[in-house]
């Protein structure tokens, strides 16, 4: 029997983790996960709210007391099962998603007794299914037929092809890396998330009968109108590529590196891609990272791995206030990464190359139109920090192709395409009524959570799309995640016995 206060009697523990001087020298994962016991102690500590804040804040409205009640019980493929209902990439997820902000900074135990730990579990579900053999449900009776492309194997797309092929749709993939996965792969460090997790997904996707055709960059490799003339629907997630430098004076000096580039490339040399040539190494050098959201922390925990002299982090506010997860800074901490707050740099110095950095001190001021203070500057608190290198990593911003426009899709003020919104007929389609898209494209640089919700949406707007063209009236509800549903047996929060309830994939 479950104890209703095993949250008393149990207290939060995180998975085992490498120390610091181990993981430094490493790209491997820094957590090793928990074992049955652990993920069942902890599952178990969940208060099965009658509303649960966690799944209201999670993006994509994972069933998360239910699950962790099957993976508490043992019952881990039934807990899959429910997993892999709302969320088509819930291992990825678990490893990298800020829970702190969301699902565990809901939770109603994270006043005082520290919050169930969801994401270690969710991880742990998914990993062990697929140890054991479990895929996702495919349907075999669908009454939809057509071929979707998908352009972009980043979350966004694989999410949208997932719910594609588990409707019985035929979707192919494009993407111009080597590999799938877009910035999961080649953005996210091995540290973070290890390549073979997003290969394991490939070969679940690939065995729905998802077809992926790598190498291929759309408008170069492939036209838009070849695929529009061969696909009966096109879905974009391309993501966003475009580096913000921030207009610093002196950013194209020698030495200044984009946080992206720096990145994809330490990712090509560490998983032995050919094409490392224009690897872009941080050993012996005193590195400054510019910025405060996880793809900072991203860069300066890859440069502590390559062997830099020091890593100093600079961010214009507080460590309070920073985008990035409080479990990526703590990470960073305690590597070895310095970190300067409020301090907003000013101009990159340097004749030849790098030589350093001029910042001055800030204070928090009054809130902007987005809510959060803005750094003011303080006269004559200007500095100036020694630097052999500096990494931008301030964010990322639009980049639509240029073959958009003349096909009828139009785009805002910020370049990100204009689509239908969630919940109107055919979610997510463009001015072009064969082309959907989703993901940052349309949102804007933001969550990999957030991809996977736009992208199974998208993906039920085509298939709404593709039923229209066969004559077929599919109401598909914003709720839910495909046409077809599986019937699953659920834990009742009330009586913590069973319910039987048909949720959609």
């Amino acid at each position: 029997m479950s104890n209703s206060f095993q949250f008393l009697e149990q207290a939060r523990e995180e998975p085992g983790k490498l120390g610091p001087d181990r993981r430094k020298t490493s790209f491997r994962e820094i957590y090793t996960g928990y074992n049955q016991g652990e993920a069942s102690s902890q599952a178990n500590r969940c208060l099965e709210c009658g509303s649960p804040y966690c799944e209201w804040k999670c993006p994509v409205h994972n069933h998360i007391p239910h699950w962790l009640k099957l993976a508490g019980e043992g019952r881990l493929l039934e807990a899959a099962e429910l997993s892999n209902q709302t969320n088509s990439l819930p291992e990825i997820c678990g490893r990298i998603c800020p829970q702190d902000r969301l699902c565990e900074g809901a939770c109603t135990l994270n006043d005082g007794f520290g919050a169930v730990s969801i994401g270690a579990v969710e991880r742990y579900i998914t990993d062990t299914a697929f140890e054991m053999g479990w895929s996702p449900t495919v349907s075999r009776s669908s009454r939809i037929s057509g071929r979707v492309a998908v352009v972009g194997a980043g979350p966004a797309g694989l999410s949208c092809a997932d719910i594609l092929a588990r409707s019985g749709v035929h979707a192919t993939v494009f993407d111009r890396y080597p590999e799938i996965g877009g910035l999961l792969t080649f953005g996210i460090p091995e540290f973070k998330l290890e390549t073979h997790v997003v290969k394991r997904r490939r070969a679940i996707l690939e065995s729905m009968g998802v077809q992926f055709q790598l190498n291929k960059t759309i408008g170069t490799d492939i036209s838009i109108k070849e695929l529009l003339e061969s696909f009966d629907a096109v879905f974009l997630g391309m993501g966003t590529y475009r580096s913000i430098d921030g207009n610093l004076p002196g950013n194209d000096l020698p030495g200044v590196e984009m946080a992206l580039p720096y990145l994809v490339s330490s990712a090509y040399r560490v998983l032995k891609i050919p094409g490392s040539a224009d690897f872009i190494d941080m050993a012996g050098q005193r590195v400054v990272v510019l910025g405060g959201g996880d793809t900072a922390m991203d860069c300066n925990r890859t440069a502590i791995r390559q062997g830099a002299a020091s890593v100093t982090c600079v961010y214009r506010r507080d460590a309070a206030n920073i985008p990035g997860s409080q479990r990526e800074l703590d990470n960073s901490r305690e590597e070895g990464v310095t970190f300067l707050w409020n301090r907003l740099p000013l101009e990159i110095l340097g004749s030849d190359r790098v030589e350093g950095i001029r910042v001055v001190k800030t204070e928090l001021g009054q809130t902007d139109a987005s809510g959060r203070q803005v750094p003011v500057s303080l006269p004559g608190s200007e500095e100036i920090i020694p630097a052999d290198r500096i990494i931008l990593a301030f964010g990322f911003e639009a980049s639509p192709p240029a073959w958009l426009s003349p096909q009828g899709v139009t785009v805002d003020a910020r370049g990100l395409l204009q689509t239908a919104a969630e919940g109107e007929r055919f979610s997510f389609q463009t001015g072009n009524p064969k082309i959907f898209a989703g993901g940052d494209m349309v949102k804007g640089s933001s969550l990999v959570v957030h991809a996977v919700h736009q992208g199974r949406a998208a993906a039920r707007g085509i298939i709404e799309f593709l039923g229209d063209l066969n004559g077929i009236a599919l109401p598909v509800s914003p709720s839910q995640a495909a046409v077809s549903s599986d019937s699953i047996s659920l834990p009742n929060s009330r009586d913590r016995g069973f319910t039987t309830r048909n949720l959609p994939i």
